[in-house]
């Protein structure tokens, strides 16, 4: 099975075709493709390994939904201070469906 590593946001994902996978926010509408840097390509026995990105290789996705993450709760507390502080993150997220790599 084909797969790669492709860098979004500042962040990695492994993909393979077909499967949807949350990325940092991209500024595309839903049901357009955009291209993915592929940084590694992989298909059963050959690994291509780009430095830092491979030359001539994509992936190839579909924006699916825009949403919001889940709440990821922030809480500091100093014992014996009467000091606690709460706070909370939800981070924007776009969910596309792969395509294809190559």
């Amino acid at each position: 099975m084909a797969y790669a590593i492709v860098r979004a946001g500042g962040k990695q994902f492994r993909v393979k075709p077909g499967e949807v996978i949350k990325i940092p926010s991209v500024a595309a509408e839903v049901g357009d493709s955009v291209e993915l840097e592929a940084l590694l390509a992989g298909d059963g026995d050959t690994i291509e390994v780009g430095s830092p990105a491979l030359e001539g290789r994509s992936v190839t996705a579909t924006v699916v939904e825009h949403g919001r993450d889940q709440k990821v709760i922030v809480f500091k507390k100093k014992r014996r201070k009467q000091y606690k502080k709460t706070r909370g993150h939800r981070q924007n997220f776009t969910a596309v469906k792969i395509e294809s790599i190559g």
